[in-house]
């Protein structure tokens, strides 16, 4: 417990000056706005703060793009309770009652409930990371490279079963993403694959360029596509009640609880996220409630559940991708890649190798959760106007942030290709409703189950090994049982609409 005490106290020293917290501010105000507006995801602007950090020092990078994640999960209760619009997945089921607290008057308070309870969940979220990564670490340390190929197994197929509505669609996605992660050289081997006699691609793919092309530039081309139906709405919004009482809390302390415990274990779960999770908490909270057929109506209750839980998540999402290298979600997955442009290699040894930019992360997340409350406490009718802002001034500087950033990572036009056909390549996928999340974690994971499959052949000279050793065996049950379930659900309901129509 010393030790992890002053390794926090090491972190706090490495954050806690001028040029961080500048970074941090920055951060956390485009993740607000970006969060805010609709359509404007976090993965987007981790994606546009990246290029940022490639000059800075790897705790600078990462406390800037801890801050934008923060900032930006938070960001989307703003448009989800003035206009009916989340900004983010994670905020949907914030409109639920906090759009009817508007409509009723009362959106200072729905949006001081909202900010208070964001901060509670992100709060619970840190303690459970600081507490939980460095013992998940020293475990993570002895599993194998049979484990470690299950494990990744395991995870794509969770995301799969969770990021599509159709099966054959989302193993598609994952497919492509596998795919993807071949091209370059031979891990083992050191033999070029797939390059196409292109040498930029020797070295496969750049997370960056694949990354924010398939998340933003692709979000720009629909956005542009429906630029005539968009409609600028004008807000208006009285700000008074704004400061919840210790009272209000106290009566709702059980729900701001409970719900940031579910969101800290939906974080934990590779391709769940806050997006699940406000939808569950939400669900548990009305199920929990004395008066269920309250909610929808506009009671704070359907807005404290939502919101503890989805901040909840980054904690929890943070957990397995410093401990294993596995990236949750689309947000974690480019987090990844900036560990990865400062040289660090996620996973079991990052703490032991690296323990200074762990604990930097730690601090930078506390110090954002501040930020982020303050900032929306006393900055509430600045990030309202912004809303007002058309996209098609915003398109421009978005476009232009993302090419710069795929350009500077290597400085070559190359990359900048690349960026255009994943945009092009994410605009079509999304039209065909093929899911991005399995084809960008496919993408990274790939690469490590295939290293970790090898190696175990390597070692023991047969595949016999994935099943032989317990956790591995483990894991491929449970991946055999997440598809056998999606498999089962999506045939029976298909089955039973097919009764129903006879």
């Amino acid at each position: 417990m010393d030790n992890l005490f002053q390794n926090l106290i090491f972190g706090f020293s490495m954050v806690l000056n001028i040029q961080v917290i500048i970074f941090m501010t920055i951060g956390v105000i485009v993740g607000i706005i970006v969060g805010a507006i609709p359509g404007l995801t976090t993965t987007m602007a981790i994606g546009i703060m990246i290029p940022l950090t490639f000059p800075l020092a790897a705790h600078e990078g990462l406390a800037l793009l801890t801050a934008t994640f923060v900032g930006g999960i938070s960001g989307g209760l703003i448009s989800a309770i003035l206009l009916n619009m989340p900004g983010t997945p994670s905020s949907i089921a914030t409109t639920f009652d906090g759009y009817p607290m508007t409509k009723k008057g009362l959106a200072g308070k729905a949006l001081g409930f909202a900010i208070v309870s964001s901060f509670i969940g992100g709060t619970i979220g840190l303690i459970a990371l600081v507490l939980l990564a460095p013992i998940l670490s020293r475990i993570a340390v002895k599993v194998g490279p049979a484990e470690y190929f299950s494990l990744v197994i395991f995870a794509m197929t969770m995301i799969v079963s969770l990021s599509a509505q159709s099966l054959l669609k989302g193993l598609s996605a994952a497919v492509i993403g596998f795919f993807l992660s071949t091209i370059g050289t031979d891990p083992i081997v050191g033999t070029a694959r797939f390059t196409l006699g292109f040498y930029q691609l020797q070295g496969g793919l750049a997370l960056l360029p694949v990354g924010i092309g398939l998340y933003a530039v692709s979000q720009v081309i629909i956005d542009i596509e429906q630029m005539e139906k968009e409609k600028i709405q004008k807000v208006k919004v009285v700000i008074k009640d704004f400061f919840p009482t210790l009272s209000e809390l106290k009566e709702n302390i059980f729900t701001l609880v409970s719900s940031s415990l579910i969101g800290l274990g939906v974080g934990m779960l590779p391709g769940m996220g806050g997006g699940t999770a406000n939808f569950l908490a939400y669900d548990q909270a009305k199920r929990r409630s004395k008066h269920p057929e309250e909610f929808g109506t506009g009671i704070v209750e359907g807005i404290i559940a939502p919101e503890a839980s989805n901040n909840a998540t980054i904690g929890g999402s943070f957990i397995p991708m410093i401990t294993l290298g596995i990236p949750g979600d689309a947000v974690t997955a480019l987090l990844l890649g900036g560990l990865m442009i400062h040289g660090l290699q996620p996973g079991p040894l990052l703490m032991t190798k690296n323990p200074e930019v762990v604990y930097s992360i730690f601090a930078a997340y506390f110090i954002a959760n501040l930020m982020t409350i303050s900032f929306q406490f006393w900055g509430i009718k600045a990030f309202i106007r912004v809303l007002s802002i058309p996209k098609h001034i915003l398109h421009p500087i978005i476009l232009t942030l993302c090419i710069m950033g795929s350009y500077a990572m290597n400085n070559r036009i190359f990359d900048v290709w690349v960026l255009i056909i994943f945009g092009v390549f994410g605009y079509f996928i999304r039209i065909v409703g093929i899911p991005r999340v399995p084809i960008i974690l496919g993408f990274i994971l790939g690469r490590i189950a295939e290293t970790n499959l090898r190696k175990a052949i390597l070692v023991q000279d047969d595949l016999i090994s994935l099943i032989t050793r317990p956790f591995s065996a483990l894991f491929l049950i449970l991946a055999v049982i997440s598809l056998g379930t999606l498999f089962y659900q999506q045939y029976s309901t298909y089955f039973q609409n097919k009764k129903i129509k006879k």
